[in-house]
This record gives structure tokens, sequence and C-alpha cells, in this order.
């Protein structure tokens, strides 16, 4: 008989189901419009920011850098502005400076073949000395009404233009990864990079793209985290870089790479909002929250270990010799 099947994505969707009915029933105010509202504005900067992740992570790299791409985008972006230069003209230069960031990753990375953890770990490092040398420290504020409707103006007087932004870019990021030669490509790396590479693909080329992509992301997610906050600083996002890699984790990424699916790692950030909205309308301080979120983390990583490890070994007892 047939065993059914139910992918992991699937899996986490009814949970994320099965998590709001139980929080909007036992957490006085969770399902009131406020704090739906609330959910639906943190969500977007959140998720594109663990979406480049994903996509990073699906080729078996990391990308430690990727908050602080958006803190120099944003702080790019806030500088111009402040200075007088057209809105449009800011976000362009903001968007070209993300992309160079992306561009050094994918460089070191993809050209010169230096270890993913060890070169973000290193642009990290180099991307915050420019944000501090550029700000002294300071954060700076002082954008248009305009720009600002990005982070925090509705269409329609219903929906956050910034969650429709999110949608968007979910919605490209999934058909770039599933209906383009580059998103098949993407996985085949993650999968196996030498095979890849005597099968035709050109991996660096590949790489270069998904950094690229990752950054570009960021930048988005940079712009609407400012016009939001109506500032940008050095430390802009900079709590969402260890919860990216637990979303892109829990929503079934392979952090070995080769396995990864948008709508998995969409429901794990609807997850991990809705668990802090929840903890934070029960009034658990905010460190305990960051604790929470880390124990996630490891027990992810536990589970998806054990896992592998479980049916490795069960497919080394199928016999070799089966029945014709």
């Amino acid at each position: 008989m047939k065993r059914l099947s139910i992918s992991k994505e699937n899996t986490l969707g009814v949970i994320t189901a099965g998590l709001f009915v139980l929080m909007s029933f036992s957490i006085p105010g969770f399902f009131s419009s406020n704090n739906l509202t609330n959910m639906m504005f943190q969500i977007p900067e959140f998720g594109l920011i663990a979406l480049a992740m994903m996509v990073v992570i699906v080729t078996g790299g990391i990308d430690l850098s990727i908050t602080y791409t958006a803190a120099l985008s944003g702080v790019t972006i806030a500088l111009m502005a402040s200075s007088g230069y057209p809105m449009l003209a800011a976000i362009l230069i903001g968007v070209l400076v993300g992309l160079s960031c992306g561009l050094i990753n994918g460089v070191l990375i993809s050209k010169i073949g230096v270890s993913p953890i060890l070169v973000t770990l290193g642009t990290m490092v180099l991307f915050e000395g420019v944000i501090l040398s550029i700000t002294k420290g300071n954060s700076i504020s002082g954008f248009s009404e305009g720009y600002s409707l990005i982070g925090n103006g509705y269409y329609m007087g219903i929906v956050p233009l910034s969650i429709i932004i999110f949608v968007l870019f979910a919605i490209l990021t999934a058909i770039l990864l599933s209906k383009t030669k580059w998103g098949r490509s993407v996985y085949m790396v993650g999968s196996n990079p030498i095979a890849t590479l005597f099968s035709g693909v050109n991996n660096s080329r590949v790489l270069m793209r998904v950094y690229l992509y990752a950054a570009l992301l960021a930048t988005i997610a940079s712009i609407i985290m400012t016009s939001r906050y109506n500032t940008a600083k050095v430390d802009l996002g900079s709590s969402y870089l260890l919860q990216s890699v637990a979303a892109a984790v829990l929503g079934g990424t392979e952090i070995q790479g080769g396995y990864g699916k948008v709508i998995g790692t969409v429901y794990a950030v609807v997850i991990f909002q809705m668990l802090s909205s929840g903890l934070n309308l029960m009034g658990v301080p905010r460190s305990i929250v960051t604790v929470m979120m880390g124990v996630i983390l490891i027990t992810v990583l536990v589970i998806n270990f054990v896992k592998t490890k479980l049916d490795e070994k069960s497919q080394k007892n199928v016999p070799s010799n089966s029945v014709a």
C-alpha cells in the first residue's frame, strides 16, 4: 500500500494555521486589528532578508553580511536624501551600493573560491566599519513624506504597501528558483557542485548571481525599514541576521544546500512573527524572546540532522536485490 507523504512545506503550513488559531483564542488582543496590522508591517523587512538568506543557503553557503548590506544601502539613501538629492536618485544609488556589496561577496566566493562564511564574516566587519566611519555611530533621519509611504502607507487604505512589495518579491523569487535555468542551477550547485560543473553549468556565474540577488533583496528590505522608521543607522535590521537563518532552516531549507522553497520560508517568517507578537502581548521580555528564537533554531537543526542520519541508515538497510 502506498504511504501518504506530506511535504515539509505543507506540514509547516498546517502548523502556521494551527498556531494562529491557538494564539487568537489564548492570547488577549492577538486577533485585534491593531496587532494584525503591526504584524503585517513587520513581516516584509524580516521576510525579505530571510528570502535572501534562503537563496544563499540553497547553494550551500551563508551570508553573514546580509543585514550590514541592508544597513549600508539604507545609510546611503538617508545620507543622499538629507543632502538634498532627489528621493528617486537616492534610492537608485542605495540600490547600487547594495548590489556592490553583493558583488564583493560574489567575486570573492565565486571567482576566488574563498569559503562563504569567511568572506561574509569579513565583509560584515568591513561594511560595519564603513557605516561607522560615515555616521560616526549616529543615526541619519529626515526623509520626505512620500518616501515614508513605502514603509507606512496602505493600498486602498487596507493593505500595507510593504506587504504587497514582500509578496511580489516572494513570487518573483519562487519563479526564478523553480521556473528558470538559473534557479535549477542554484539547486544543482547546492546538491553537488562538482557534478554540476562537469554537466556544463558555470558554477561561478550562478553563485555570482545568487549573492547579487541576495543583496538586492536586502536592499529592498532596507528601503522598507528606513522609510518605516524614518532613520538609518549601523544596526539597521541587525536582529534579523540569525533569525533569517532560523527562518530559512525552519522553512525546510537544507543547511548543507540543495533544497529549499520560498513558501516554506514564508511560513517560517509568519511563525516567528506570530511568536514574537504573541510573547510581546504576554509581557515576555525581549531578551527571553531572543533566547527562545535561538532554542528553536538549534532544535530544528538537531531534528534535521537526526532525520538525515535516519534516512541514510534506512537506505543502507534496503536490500540491494529486489524481487522482479
